[in-house]
Parts: C-alpha cells; structure tokens; sequence
C-alpha cells in the first residue's frame, strides 16, 4: 500500500485496530467489538491528553486511567505497546496464555500501565471514583504542593457497565462529590454479548447522568478523533464530572459490524484479513510501522517525560522547603502509619467491639493525618464518625468523614481506587449482613492485592429486634473462604485493637474486622500476640484438658462460660479464641498443631452463624442452619439454642449420649 493515504493519526488508530486484531486472532479469543469501535477515542486520549510516563509507570502524579469494560484488554494492551510501556510484541502474542502478562482481563500488578484490574462490568467507573477522591483529598491536603501535584483520572465504559447498578450508585456519589477533575468516556455501540441493548436497556443516559450532577458532551462519530480530543479539553475545564458520550459502530469494519455477533468473538480470518484492509493497512501481523511509534513518542511520551522531569524538580524543592509535610507525603504513599505514635485506647472491663474500634479509629486518625473513610450510612452504628470533622464534598475537600450514603457496592469499589490511587489510608464501614452487596469489590480488592479495611458490625443474631434481613447467618463463612482476605472478628477490646494494627500493617491483602453491637467482657488471657497468628488458648484448662472449644468473637465468651458449666459436670476443657482462620492456616503445621492439640473428634467450635467453615476445626459444630428472628437480643440467642446451658447441654449430648 501506499502510506501516504493515511494520514500520521489514521495510521496510528489503524496499528492500533490491527495489533488488537492480531493479539484476538493469535489467541483465538477475545473480544473484538469495542475494541475497534472505540480506538479512536483511546488514540485522542493518549495522543492529546493522558500525562503519564511509561519509564516511571508507578509516578505518584501520573493521570489515571481505568478500562472499565475489561473485556476489551486486547486495546489496551495495543495502545501501551505503542505507547512505550514494557508491553513486548511477545507479550501481545501471548495475550489470554497461562501466566503471560497480557491476560483476558486487565490485571494490576501484572502489566504495566494498567491502573487497576476490571472485568466485572462497572467495577472500573466506581474505582475510577475512589480515585477522583483520592486525588482531591491529597490536593487539599497539601495546598502548596499545587505547583507539582493534580491530575485527572479517565474512565472508559460501554452500555453494560452503565446497565450494572453499581454505576448508578457511582455517578450518583461523583455527582454529589462534584469530582471534576474525573472524565468518563462512555462507548455508546448499542450491543451487549446478547444483542442489542434496546432489548434491554432503553433510558436516556445523558439526562441520566445530568440529573446526577454531572456535565455532559456527546459526540455522533466516534471515529472523529479531533472531536473527541476537543471534548476531553473541555471536560478538563469543567467544574463537575463529565461523561463524554462517544457513539460508535461495533465491529467497525468488520463484515458484521453493527451487529452484536463481534462482541465476545473473535472474527474470522478472512473476516480479520477484510477489516485491515478496510482500514488500509497492509502490514504484517504484529507489525507496527515506526512512524506510528514515533507519532506516539511524540506527543504522549515527551509529553510524560517533561511532566514526570517538572514533578521531581519542584518537588525536591517542595520537600527543602515543607520538611514535615514531605514527610508526611512521604509515610501516606508507603503506608507507613507507624512513623506516627499514638497510644492505644483505654481497655475496658466491659465493650461492645464496635465502640472499641470507634476508640481506635479516632486515636488513629487524630496523630495520623491520611486517614479517608465513613460508612454507607451506619457511621453512628459502625462507630467510623470522627467527631469535629466535617463531611468530604465540594467545599471541603480536606475532610476526612466520607458520607458514602447507601451505596455499599460503589463504596467498596471506591476504597479500592484509593489504595491503587495511593496516598491515603481509607476505610469503609457497614453491617455485616450488607457484606453481600459488597462482596464483588471485595472480591475485587482480594485479586489486586491491595489492603482495604472493612469494618462490619452487628455480627450475629445479636442484632436482635431488627429480625432476619438484619441478622447474618451466612455472611462471615462466604468471607472467610475467599483466598487473600484476613476476616478477624474480635473477642474483647485488646483483640479488636490487635485486628486493627494488623489491618493497618497490610500491604497486599484487605482485612474484614467483624464488630459486635452487644457488649462482651475483657477476657483476661486475650492477646494481641494471639490475634496475629489468628488462634491461641484464651481460657486454660484446670488440669489435662479433655475437649477443646473453638470460638470467635461474641462467642469466645460464651465458650468460657460453657467451659465453667462442663467443668461442674467433671469435665475439664480449654477454650481457643480463633479470629482469624486465614491467619491460623498461614501458620506451619507444628505451630497450628500445638493450638489445636487434641483430635478433631476431641474439639468443638461456636458460632452463631453459618458452621460450614468449622468443620475443618472440629468434628462437632453449634451453629446455626438458619435464619433468626425479630425479637430482642437476649430471646433471639435463647430461642435459637445460644444460651451458655443449651449450648452445655448440646455438648454433653455429644459427649454422654
């Protein structure tokens, strides 16, 4: 061919369309639909706008950009080869492979450039939040570091994102925050894997978001690249969120473009071989001309480089001339909480857990000065309220109280773009039993490796008069079994101030700390000590002991309570507090074996939950199979069997039947 008909940015969008067809191709999987569609638009964002520095991919100050609709990586992937990052030809010939590090979905961690994994639709628009908060709180928090420090994070998404409920709860909360320096380009193509959306999805998006608060700019031709470019400069000026409402043609080139068959599948090879020629480019497979590279080292790369150059001169003289709040900059993106001291809260005799991890989150937060968090809409009951601390919003944006309203999902998804944001150490607050509506993000901060905190109250049927929609029962074992999540559920204060300790040491996990409503005693053999390696022997036996009890939480202190009651009956046993499985399994074999001395057959576990999860602790199990009831407390727990005499009677029915 010619090259000359192509112009330097047609030829650019055109190596990017074909490399994202040959990584599908190659791999015989992926999706092509979106990807071509909206190449355009990731050329005129990287070209014009994106400021980040490939040689630095981690830089503190880089704009932020999250590919909400996971499944079109294959762009992604193209666009960063070709942007420089560390992303080879070979990377992209390994696209969808075991282990290689260009996988199906984006994934963080494992490609660079990626700021943060997606896949499950949505999830992206409300990390993309969290980051938008992340970036306006460190702005207020050091207004004299404007000089080196803003920049905007983007968002792209497609109609399944929008049709999940978790991007109305996000627009909503951005509307509200009025976080403008956040920009969603929204790739209207008007297919899902299924079909059309009109067969499912109707609404008028562009008053849908304006009725949330945002500004809104559309664009009829998404393959007009100079009007996509415009519009992003000018939602860069805007003083609210804007959504950049693109429309597009699926499979644009294809043979079936239009059509929802290119959404989830890979096209043809003749079909493959028609749409590069459509787009009038006849180069080799994997092959990308070095004027498309240089069009890209040109503008996105220089433009990184001398911004990345900018942001270390100022800031080493920023950190000359503002020695203490260097430092703090400094400790809030390497999560160092311990450069700061604070002494824990007095130990009661006597507590609710909830109200001790209150205590301890306002010590926190009054000597460390980047903590980020609230509840959705329980602060007063999850005790996450820092008194004298207004609410995070427009007007004040250095406020450390978040009112996340009822918004759990985008809550969850907006504390994982903090922590891939960084800066700042957040976290989130609900019942236990709204746990469930979280329970994707959580998933989500598990996969990435980051350390979110949850905080998760009214733990049991404990909860009482509210009934069964407020009571969990099988909340805390679904928490327990997903792989990477520290869930810690303390028994008394000196463990609830152990489980936050070690929330706060994270670096690469989340930790769900499981709070009590009712108050519990302090139990004289608790320890911090024993809370870190997740299990340990909180009430000795008198003598030999002949059983074991297993408990967590409210129940350690039934557990004593039983013990007291077996050992009137002859029967001598020794009480394990367990808050933490995942930690207790960590341990080699010798030392979990030292805690867990005597056979299974010899070992009985508490809960008032869902057991599933114990009977890989003990062959008998008092538990509960289902759900509670709408009384006070004290009659719920007796009515369901929790009493210190029925659970006494139980265990003797095991043990003398």
């Amino acid at each position: 061919m010619s090259e000359s008909k192509l112009s330097s940015c047609e030829l650019s969008v055109a190596a990017i369309r074909c490399l994202l067809l040959d990584e599908i191709e190659q791999a015989k999987s992926g999706h092509p639909g979106m990807a071509l569609d909206v190449a355009p638009a990731m050329y005129a964002l990287y070209h014009d706008h994106l400021i980040a520095d490939p040689k630095h991919p981690k830089w503190e100050n880089r704009d932020r950009f999250v590919l909400s609709s996971g499944h079109n990586s294959a762009l992604l992937y193209a666009m960063l080869h070709i942007a420089g990052y560390d992303v080879t030809i070979d990377d992209l010939k390994q696209f969808r492979q075991l282990h290689s590090r260009t996988p199906g979905h984006p994934e963080y961690g494992v490609t660079a450039g990626v700021d943060a994994t997606a896949g499950p639709l949505g999830q992206g628009i409300g990390q993309a939040v969290g980051m938008a908060m992340a970036e306006a709180k460190i702005c207020a928090s050091y207004p004299d570091a404007k000089d080196f420090y803003g920049h905007y994070t983007y968002c792209l998404c497609g109609d399944g994102c929008l049709e999940e409920g978790i991007s109305q709860e996000a627009i909503s909360l951005a509307g509200h925050l009025a976080l403008n320096k956040l920009i969603l380009i929204y790739d209207e193509n008007t297919s899902t894997l299924d079909g059309p959306t009109s067969d499912s999805m109707t609404e008028n998006e562009n008053l849908r978001f304006e009725a949330a608060g945002w500004n809104v700019i559309e664009i009829f031709d998404g393959n007009d690249v100079s009007a996509i470019s415009n519009a992003i400069a000018k939602a860069k000026g805007s003083s609210r969120p804007t959504m950049i409402h693109l429309h597009t043609i699926i499979g644009y080139g294809s043979e079936n473009a239009g059509s929802h068959k290119t959404h989830g599948a890979p096209l043809s090879a003749a079909d493959a071989a028609g749409t590069k020629a459509f787009y009038h480019y006849d180069y080799p497979a994997f092959t990308v001309p070095e004027e498309v590279y240089a069009d890209l080292r040109d503008s996105f790369g220089k433009r990184g480089a001398e911004a990345y150059a900018h942001y270390e001169d100022k800031k080493a003289a920023w950190d000359t001339k503002h020695p203490e709040a260097a430092e703090d900059w400094k400790n809030a993106f390497s999560r160092n909480w311990k450069a700061y001291s604070f002494a824990d809260p007095e130990i009661k005799m006597e507590e609710s857990t909830r109200n001790a991890s209150g205590r301890f989150l306002v010590a926190l937060s009054s000597a460390i000065p980047f903590t980020f968090g609230g509840s959705a809409d329980v602060a007063s009951s999850v005790k996450t309220i820092l008194p004298d601390n207004t609410g995070f919003d427009a007007n004040h944006r250095n406020a450390k109280n978040i009112d996340f309203g009822i918004r759990e999902f985008a809550m969850a998804a907006a504390q994982n773009g903090m922590l891939l944001h960084g800066g700042v150490i957040p976290y989130v607050g609900s019942f236990l039993v709204f746990s469930d509506y979280m329970k994707s993000a959580i998933r989500m901060a598990c996969l990435e490796h980051i350390p979110a905190i949850y905080l998760f109250s009214h733990d049991t049927i404990a909860v009482g008069e509210d009934g069964p929609t407020h009571e969990p029962i099988e909340q805390l074992a679904a928490l327990r079994t997903m792989p990477g999540a520290d869930v810690i559920r303390p028994c008394d204060d000196r463990e609830t101030f152990a489980a936050w300790k070690l929330a706060l040491d994270s670096k690469d996990h989340p930790t769900a700390i499981i709070l009590t409503r009712q108050n519990l005693p302090l139990e004289a053999k608790s320890s911090e000590e024993g809370v870190k390696n997740g299990a340990y022997v909180i009430a000795p036996a008198k003598g030999k002991a002949m059983y074991q009890l297993i408990a967590s939480g409210s129940e350690v202190s039934l557990a004593v309570s039983v013990q007291q009651q077996l050992l009137s009956q002859g029967i001598d046993t020794e009480v394990i507090s367990m808050p933490s499985t995942e930690r207790f399994l960590s341990l080699p074999q010798e030392k979990q074996d030292a805690v867990l001395s005597l056979p299974r057959s010899k070992r009985i576990a508490l809960e008032m939950l869902a057991g599933d999860t114990w009977y890989r602790f003990a062959d008998h199990v008092v538990s509960l199979d289902r759900y509670g009831e709408s009384a006070p407390a004290a009659a719920v727990v007796k009515d369901l069997g929790f009493t210190p005499e029925q659970v006494t009677a139980k265990i003797l029915g095991w043990i003398r039947p």
